[in-house]
């Protein structure tokens, strides 16, 4: 008999509103859409319900978010835990001067900026996109967020694609991660 904690029971009602989308955007990719799970108030609750019990006692400053999607979760997340919440955009969104760093995506390829007065050095922070999948959102993020002084303690996802290796880039960058579910294809 398996024996499944209320965080492995939420985890799972997550996983189960994660709603796959054969050749989107493209022919050949697996697309996670995550709109069903913001669009149930249970799966909602429970993502961040399940963040801020990882996170209330780590002494974190920030929230540190990735365009677009992670913005959801780390906005509810920062209110909920009573810190900050710092934006990671994509190029030419932000105002004032900025670190940039390019990526790789499975479909492409973009640059994600970072106010260079964002981050001190007494900032604790979590890295948070909806998803893991490739690393190359993530990992761009995390350099960007090296540029500045503040500590990263851990980058953070609703939902990891394990079948696309993307830990194994945050691994080699010494970054450990965190994602309330995981899908094996």
């Amino acid at each position: 008999m398996t024996h499944y904690t209320a965080a492995d029971m939420r985890s799972n009602y997550i996983a189960r509103r994660i709603t796959p989308v054969e050749n989107f955007p493209k022919p050949g990719i697996r697309f996670r859409d995550i709109t069903p799970a913001l669009q149930d108030p249970r799966a909602l609750r429970n993502s961040i319900d399940l963040f801020a019990e990882r996170y209330e006692n780590m002494g974190l400053t920030q929230v540190v978010a990735v365009e677009a999607r992670g913005f959801i979760f780390s906005a509810a997340l920062a209110d909920r835990l009573g810190i900050g919440l710092t934006l990671i955009r994509k190029a030419g969104k932000l105002p004032r001067d900025v670190f940039s760093a390019s990526y790789m995506l499975e479909y492409g390829d973009d640059v994600l900026e970072l106010h260079k007065d964002a981050l001190k050095p007494r900032d604790k922070v979590i890295i948070m996109d909806d998803m893991l999948a490739t690393g190359g959102t993530i990992s761009a993020a995390v350099d960007l967020v090296k540029k500045t002084p503040a500590t990263i303690i851990e980058t953070s996802f609703v939902c990891e694609l394990l079948y696309l290796g993307g830990r194994k880039k945050l691994d080699q960058m010494g970054i450990n991660s965190y994602a309330i579910c995981a899908f094996d294809e």
